[in-house]
């Protein structure tokens, strides 16, 4: 059955950091940067495919990982928001791999594992939920599992509009997983101290 339903991964890695000052793809956590960490998590899981998606530092952050082999793809638009990120990478999979369900997930979040990745994917498998998602801090978030029922409406989000939209928008069709450290991301120098500090 895993092997009928094929699943595409979108690593979202085209912000530029702002609040950090510098690539948080790029920071180093465990030997690894976070951005190896997510791919290493989407290459080891259920999952068929996956894609990167650059934005900001494309150059950079794709040299960084030039020795892991992964699907790339670069977002001129980025600027314009996360929605045209994911659809960016969205429309890379449909092309390429041609998925039944995709998960969308972050390049900073040092947490996200395969057994996270592949949770979702069972539970889309064990459910009547066309919607996986993580459950942390008393809300919903990424890593986050669509069937390509929800393709078109990922397809038509606008600007910084993200799959949390769609998420609180269907909760009828939703089915969550507790993943606590789902709340863990790095946006700030602060942020990364403290993990590094945590860990």
């Amino acid at each position: 059955m895993k092997n009928e339903i094929r699943t595409g991964v979108i690593i979202l890695a085209a912000g530029s950091s702002s609040r950090l000052g510098q690539p948080k793809q790029l920071l180093e956590f465990n030997g690894k940067t976070l951005l190896e960490i997510a791919v290493e998590a989407a290459q080891n899981s259920l999952a068929q495919s996956c894609v990167v998606v650059l934005g900001a530092n494309a150059e950079l952050i794709s040299s960084s990982i030039k020795n892991i082999h992964v699907d790339k793809v670069v977002n001129e638009n980025w600027k314009n928001g996360m929605a045209s990120s994911m659809q960016k990478g969205l429309k890379y999979l449909m092309e390429n791999s041609d998925p039944d369900q995709v998960i969308l997930m972050l390049s900073d979040q040092p947490f996200v594992n395969k057994e996270i990745l592949n949770l979702l994917i069972t539970n889309k498998l064990n459910t009547n939920s066309e919607i996986i998602a993580c459950r942390y801090k008393e809300t919903f978030g990424v890593p986050v599992l669509f069937s390509k029922k929800y393709f078109p409406e990922l397809l038509s989000l606008t600007g910084n509009e993200g799959a949390k939209k769609l998420v609180m928008a269907h909760q009828d069709d939703l089915h969550a997983i507790d993943f606590p450290k789902g709340a863990i991301d790095i946006d700030t120098m602060e942020d990364y101290l403290k993990l590094k500090n945590d860990s």
